[in-house]
């Protein structure tokens, strides 16, 4: 009999796998990081691309700038070579004249306009209420009209040096103008206020005013307090032409004075150091420069510090030059000795 082959009840085997089912979450991560790395890489190219045409524009608006704001372009538009040249020149000369104490320019403007060089200028400093003063020493040692010209013949300028009122135009000026117009001996420092606490300044302006008015071998600056000889302060400075740095006077140092309210008070004595006493200098009744040192501080007038006296002011000034000093005892006015060329009035 023949046997049958049992069928099998169990599911028959397959060897393909099963397909796999996707979330629809995961589908949701992959398209969202799809379209962000796409946007990314956009972004970054868009950056990229105006970096590149910021970078382009800058360095368009930097060379067109450059010619726009350049001097040296500047200048060739307007055709002021030339000028910046000269201005150039210009302040080189200035620099060397003030190197060497005076201005070429001034100098030969002045010998062109006068004509004429003169031994010495010589300024006796007055004030508005010293009217009969000068007409004693008009009467005395001070030539007057035509012997004031005459005198100045022979190469000496004699003048009163005064400056304006605080309240200009009023009587004290007006006084002065009349007395000027009659005598003609004054020399008026239109840029100087007269007042006593202003001496110091009034020094600077008489030696700078005095210095671009004449061309002189030396220039004198002498109180209203003193008799002059002047036949022996011709002879002293005749002999003293060759001199061209020459700073001469009655010498003297002497202490600083510290106390306020003390006569010849010193407000900034702290800087004359522990000694409190000042450099040597000559005495401010009379003093001489050459033209040399006049020109220098017509020069540097702006620049040049003041102290309460005007012969230490000018004692300060000169300390810093190759100024040759001269202590001549025949200008020690307030000396006993016979043999000078000042005395106390």
């Amino acid at each position: 009999m023949e046997s049958s082959i049992p069928l099998s009840t169990k599911p028959e085997r397959r060897w393909r796998s099963k397909p796999l089912q996707t979330s629809k979450p995961s589908l949701f991560l992959a398209f969202f990081s799809c379209f962000a790395w796409l946007y990314v890489a956009g972004r970054l190219w868009q950056d990229a691309e105006n970096r590149t045409l910021l970078s382009n524009l800058l360095q368009r608006n930097v060379a067109q700038g450059s010619k726009l704001l350049t001097v040296e372009d500047k200048l060739v538009v307007l055709g002021c070579k030339d000028l910046e040249r000269r201005i150039v020149e210009a302040e080189m000369e200035l620099t060397l004249a003030k190197s060497q104490g005076y201005i070429k320019s001034r100098l030969s403007q002045n010998e062109s306009s006068s004509g004429k060089k003169f031994l010495a200028v010589i300024g006796v400093y007055t004030g508005f209420g010293s009217h009969l003063k000068r007409k004693v020493f008009r009467g005395s040692w001070m030539p007057r009209g035509d012997a004031l010209k005459k005198l100045e013949e022979r190469g000496v300028v004699i003048r009163f040096v005064i400056g304006r009122s605080a309240n200009r135009g009023d009587s004290l000026d007006r006084n002065i103008n009349g007395e000027n117009r009659s005598t003609k001996d004054f020399l008026i420092l239109e840029g100087h206020e007269e007042a006593q606490e202003e001496l110091p300044k009034k020094v600077k302006s008489f030696f700078s005013t005095a210095v671009q008015t004449w061309d002189a071998e030396f220039y004198v600056k002498a109180d209203n307090n003193i008799n002059l000889d002047l036949e022996g302060l011709i002879e002293l400075l005749e002999h003293r032409r060759s001199q061209a740095s020459a700073y001469i006077g009655c010498m003297k140092s002497g202490e600083v004075i510290t106390e306020e309210g003390s006569p010849w008070y010193e407000p900034e004595w702290w800087k004359f150091g522990d000694e409190k006493s000042y450099f040597q200098h000559a005495a401010g009744s009379l003093l001489i420069l050459s033209k040399k040192l006049a020109r220098y501080i017509d020069i540097n007038s702006a620049s040049l510090k003041t102290y309460a006296h005007d012969d230490t002011s000018v004692g300060s000034w000169m300390m810093g030059l190759q100024a040759t000093y001269i202590d001549d005892n025949r200008l020690c006015c307030s000396s006993i000795k016979q043999d000078k060329v000042c005395s106390q009035a």
